[in-house]
């Protein structure tokens, strides 16, 4: 079957375009033909996404961006819009994953996740709406998960930034829609990516790292219903594309989960 080109004269933003889902994106949009920023932390990162995108690499510009300094998203988000010429699709893929008993936590763990997750696509967000205003079908796709409405243990700070993320997105999609932004959120789950498995280049340490003493039957329910087991991250790439599109344009202020069933 033909790759579908709904992306083609469109440009897009993807945040943590270096790895994971957010690197799947970046891919799926360059193959519907959009020209696309991929933004992340990592160097490294980045030129694996480039090397992926092949022949597409040409539409494809690159941007280290860390989502969680002020300056750096300033000067990233208007690096970008300079690249494009403009922008008509932002997805905020960027985030970090600790997991850790709660009351073991340190402030200052708890206060990154929040800090990468949650400010850091209210940061990019803030930066590029001017330029979405005036971009042509405009939509944001964040990125929330399905530990904000069903338990994870021991990930309560992912939870917690997951959520605000959830509310935020809908929050937004009523200020905005007046104005022809449109704002959807996308709920991983069961996906096997960087941020899963501990192999992500965006990462700022290595793996999820539940605790040692962790106890596994909590994680009995976590599991795909369809039964094929975890999805790749291309997986969750073609809703976020699907979204973004025209072919979501009577799609505003909510969210797509995107599990295999594992939360019914």
């Amino acid at each position: 079957m033909n790759q579908p080109t709904r992306y083609e004269g469109r440009r897009a933003l993807v945040t943590g375009g270096g790895s994971g889902i957010g690197q799947a994106t970046v891919l799926r949009l360059l193959a519907e033909g959009g020209r696309v920023v991929a933004a992340d932390i990592s160097e490294d990162g980045l030129k694996d996404t480039a090397d992926k995108a092949g022949a597409a690499a040409v539409r494809l510009t690159t941007v280290l961006l860390d989502v969680t300094d002020e300056a750096s998203v300033r000067a990233g988000v208007a690096a970008a819009v300079e690249a494009l010429g403009g922008l008509d699709v932002l997805v905020n893929a960027a985030g970090i994953l600790r997991s850790s008993h709660t009351h073991e936590t340190p402030l200052d763990a708890f206060e990154q996740v929040i800090r990468t997750n949650l400010t850091g696509t209210f940061l990019v967000i803030r930066e590029a709406v001017p330029a979405l205003l005036e971009g042509e079908g405009p939509a944001v796709v964040n990125f929330s998960s399905t530990s904000a409405a069903f338990a994870h243990p021991y990930m309560s700070a992912y939870a917690a930034s997951k959520g605000g993320i959830q509310s935020m997105t809908h929050a937004l999609a009523a200020e905005y829609a007046g104005r022809g932004i449109r704002f959807t959120a996308v709920q991983p789950g069961s996906i096997s990516s960087g941020m899963t498995d501990g192999t992500g280049a965006s990462r700022r340490s290595v793996g999820p790292g539940l605790p040692a003493d962790a106890d596994m039957a909590l994680f009995a329910k976590l599991a795909p219903a369809l039964g094929q087991g975890f999805a790749g991250p291309e997986t969750v790439a073609g809703v976020v594309a699907m979204l973004a599109s025209e072919d979501g344009r009577f799609i505003t202020g909510t969210e797509v989960r995107v599990d295999g069933g594992t939360h019914f």
